[in-house]
């Protein structure tokens, strides 16, 4: 005899499937990482990959650009890019925010559809609760960064769990990084400098052999 499954416990299953894909638990920058800027390491193509949520509200992620298309922060957030929504993307979607000059700081902006507020990477004066909103953990795999966001606002802070969305970036960095030509230019100037000292010294034997003749 074979055992037939009523519509309302298979609705009811296969909701709970969907359920829990939206609620992927999302991976978490570690402690620590509060607050920390976020740089193009290098000229390549840095691609951003969403890696989950466990968040109640629904939030909408964006890359901050100016008036000209680059990254920035200029006050108008009708110019910012559209990245991921914590429950309309899935999981490993991946884009491509296209080549940056190394050293271009990169910001992120977090829009919290249920409440309206907005949160930005970087420090907690950039937040209107005056609170850090993501954490920033640089090589979390190999070339990637991690970013976690927090959407409640909350002036004590209590309530960072920073679970709320969590997205990924390649060819990243939390610190600026000199560009080749950079560090070429500097070790050319520690070579100068060494030979200066050294005729420096030189000199200084010379005119010391003449003074005792």
């Amino acid at each position: 005899m074979t055992k037939k499954i009523k519509p309302l416990t298979l609705i009811t299953a296969v909701l709970a499937s969907i359920a829990s894909i939206s609620t992927y638990a999302a991976p978490v920058a570690t402690p620590g990482t509060e607050g920390l800027p976020i740089f193009a390491s290098t000229a390549d193509t840095v691609a951003t990959i969403y890696q989950g949520h466990s968040a109640t509200y629904g939030n909408d992620l964006y890359l901050m650009l100016d008036s000209s298309g680059n990254p920035g922060n200029d006050g108008d957030l009708s110019n910012d890019l559209f990245v991921f929504n914590n429950f309309g993307s899935t999981v490993g979607e991946t884009k491509n925010l296209g080549p940056f000059a190394s050293g271009t700081e990169l910001m992120f902006r977090l829009h919290v559809n249920n409440t309206g507020q907005d949160f930005f990477t970087g420090p907690a004066s950039s937040n209107a609760d005056g609170q850090v909103h993501a954490r920033v953990e640089q090589n979390w795999l190999p070339n990637t960064t991690l970013v976690s966001f927090e959407d409640l606002y909350d002036t004590t802070g209590n309530s960072s769990e920073y679970n709320d969305l969590s997205f990924s970036l390649t060819n990243t960095s939390t610190s600026l990084v000199p560009e080749p030509h950079v560090y070429a230019m500097m070790l050319a100037g520690l070579g100068f400098v060494s030979m200066v000292i050294r005729r420096r010294k030189n000199d200084d034997v010379i005119g010391g052999s003449h003074c005792n003749s």
